[in-house]
């Protein structure tokens, strides 16, 4: 994954990272991850880890997969690999009011989950509708929201604004060992739309997609073409949206004392 070390350089200085990036899902950073150079890709610990150079910058991803349990192991790996001066929490997740839209940006200043645990966040970032950042308590749970109705109990219950299935298990690790700590997400579902009862089975808990499970949707409903469809425009547009505000987050990061 890391270049050569050169003259001088130690093997171990070059394994190291200076910002180390946790997503579930290999398309939430695809494009990012294509305005890197460098980039290589290897497993361990039944993790998927890419990582290069974004300018000067020395970037390590890790894949968890989903759910709090697999992101938290993932995280372990990704700082004993690459001991990253910062970890970011990052990738799609759902919107749990109605002022936000599909690729609109959400950076956590409190996480919590459904047992009422929360941490602060301290980001120096305030909500700007005019750029499409919203800045708000976010929260974990450990299965994907579909429905509309749950999103807005989840609301109602939290007073989060958006929903993931990862954040609050990786601020808590980082809380725990004293990392510097950051969560960035996109809005991929908004709280106008159930999503369809599909795609509770096209996502394997690794993050690969089930070729079985779409194939089996479309058969039992050919309809079906058209909402995995949709979502897949949905997914582009998050990712997009996603790699250009983590342009000047990881730049920031890297130039903070």
């Amino acid at each position: 994954m890391t270049e050569k070390p050169s003259i001088g350089e130690s093997k171990d200085n070059a394994t190291r990272a200076d910002i180390g990036l946790v997503c579930a899902l290999p398309l939430e950073l695809s494009e990012f991850l294509g305005r890197c150079k460098k980039v290589k890709t290897y497993t361990g610990g039944r993790f998927t880890f890419r990582g290069g150079l974004y300018g000067k910058i020395r970037i390590a991803v890790v894949e968890s997969g989903l759910g709090p349990s697999r992101a938290e192991r993932a995280t372990v790996a990704l700082l004993d690999a690459h001991q990253p001066k910062w970890i970011v929490s990052t990738g799609f997740c759902g919107a749990l009011i109605p002022s936000l839209k599909i690729g609109e940006i959400v950076v956590a200043n409190e996480v919590t989950n459904l047992q009422g645990d929360t941490l602060k966040i301290d980001v120096g970032m305030t909500t700007d509708p005019s750029r499409g950042l919203a800045v708000g308590r976010t929260l974990t749970v450990e299965k994907m929201v579909r429905k509309i109705s749950e999103k807005q109990a989840f609301a109602e219950k939290t007073g989060a604004i958006a929903v993931d299935m990862e954040t609050y298990a990786i601020a808590s690790l980082c809380r725990e060992r004293k990392e510097r700590f950051l969560a960035v997400r996109a809005v991929s579902d908004d709280l106008y739309a159930d999503l369809p009862d599909e795609v509770l089975s096209l996502v394997g808990e690794t993050g690969a997609v089930r070729i079985g499970a779409v194939i089996g949707a479309l058969w039992k409903r050919p309809g079906s073409y058209k909402d995995m469809w949709h979502l897949r425009e949905n997914a582009m547009l998050c990712a997009d949206r996603l790699s250009k505000f983590l342009d000047g987050v990881v730049r920031q990061l890297h130039d903070s004392k």
